[in-house]
């Protein structure tokens, strides 16, 4: 357990997850035992929703499996949408920004992905990560063979891909040296880089989960696994790391669960959520 500067005995009334190896197991797999920990936080008067990297409609079937009634964070937050993926708000890369940190993305040997709100771009969509996403997400890419330049203008998010994570890593360093702080660079896995408006990270999707609920951010808790969830763990009223995230990721967590492959989710749930929901929390009269 490792603590932070954030509280960690205050009411919690919403519960912000990231998706992949948090929420789900490695192999994509939604367990019983997270679905039943999802209705006991609506039991216990506590909301629940999700933020990820993923596009929205690589989140339809989560959405549908947990019925959830809360707007959800595609994009780390840059696309905001409603449980029926209708928008609620967009946040795009500039265009002149998207151009640069597609050319270091590419110098650096990593593939180019390209997001806008309703499409997936990819140079080849028969490289094993383009192929495994689109099993992943449910939909397939279109293809970007003339480049990225028609997109300029309305992308969300930039995805650099490479199975060599230190080049991850020194391309991760190179956009946010480049780009400055008007762009958010971060690993949402070892082999993605993920390049959003700065304004697009899970961060800001937490104040906007907040805003949108009533509530403040100390009432929120947050779970998550990647690099790219340490800015919403520092808003947030407790948070809680996976145990199969990296050390740097779990130090800056409240809370250390047990992995994905362990239920580490539902055990999260039970041992630190629910006691600190609205029903836990009443003052006798």
């Amino acid at each position: 357990m490792s603590a932070t500067s954030a509280g960690s005995g205050g009411v919690i009334k919403l519960l912000v997850s990231d998706v992949d190896s948090t929420l789900l197991t490695h192999d994509k797999v939604l367990t019983e035992k997270a679905k039943d920990a999802v209705k006991k936080l609506k039991a216990a008067g506590i909301g629940f929703t999700i933020t990820s990297s993923r596009p929205p409609r690589g989140m339809k079937m989560l959405i549908d499996a947990l019925n959830l009634t809360d707007p959800i964070g595609a994009f780390n937050g840059g696309l905001m949408c409603n449980p029926d993926l209708s928008p609620v708000s967009e946040i795009l890369l500039a265009g002149d920004l998207a151009a640069k940190s597609i050319a270091i993305i590419e110098q650096h040997g990593l593939d180019v992905w390209a997001y806008t709100a309703s499409e997936w771009y990819v140079r080849d969509v028969n490289t094993p990560h383009a192929l495994h996403e689109a099993e992943v997400v449910k939909f397939a890419p279109l293809t970007a063979a003339a480049g990225y330049g028609g997109l300029l203008g309305q992308i969300i998010k930039i995805v650099g891909v490479s199975d060599d994570p230190a080049a991850v890593v020194r391309c991760e360093k190179a956009v946010q040296e480049a780009c400055g702080p008007a762009v958010s660079a971060t690993r949402s896995q070892p082999y993605y880089l993920d390049v959003t408006n700065s304004l697009a990270n899970k961060g800001e999707a937490v104040r906007q989960f907040s805003r949108m609920r009533g509530i403040s951010t100390a009432e929120v808790c947050t779970i998550g696994d990647g690099a790219n969830d340490v800015l919403m763990f520092r808003v947030s009223g407790l948070s809680i790391a996976m145990g199969n995230a990296a050390p740097e990721v779990q130090a800056a967590a409240t809370f250390v669960t047990a992995s994905n492959q362990d239920e580490g989710f539902a055990g999260a749930i039970e041992r630190f959520v629910l006691p600190r929901g609205p029903s836990h929390n009443v003052t006798p009269g």
